[in-house]
């Protein structure tokens, strides 16, 4: 699944590139799974771990970014697969909702 695929691109300076993508809130659900982060611990490693594939990264991702509390990952850029030690994760527990507001958003 390429989640670039219904993003529209344009032209800059003889160069075709994607317009900026538009990333949906991961609802709170009870059947989320919270893990804390160890050394090396990735989000496409995690993603592999949790969902079989590691392209779903971003869900993971999103789902910890911007959210309230002393260990989350507010500071960190959406775009990087490295996790600092000692962070809790939440890993939501379906992302066929994500992927499909992600898409709606973006098209």
């Amino acid at each position: 699944m390429n989640r670039y695929q219904n993003i529209p691109k344009t032209k800059i300076d003889g160069n075709l590139v994607y317009q900026t993508s538009r990333y949906p809130e991961v609802p709170l659900s009870e059947n989320d799974i919270y893990v804390y982060s160890t050394q090396g611990d990735r989000f496409d490693i995690l993603a592999q771990q949790y969902y079989k594939n590691s392209s779903l990264w971003w869900v993971i991702s999103i789902a910890n970014t911007g959210n309230a509390g002393a260990n989350t990952l507010i500071s960190l850029p959406q775009s990087t697969l490295v996790i600092p030690e000692g962070i809790q994760i939440r890993i939501p527990a379906t992302y066929d909702n994500v992927i499909n507001q992600f898409n709606e958003i973006n098209s």
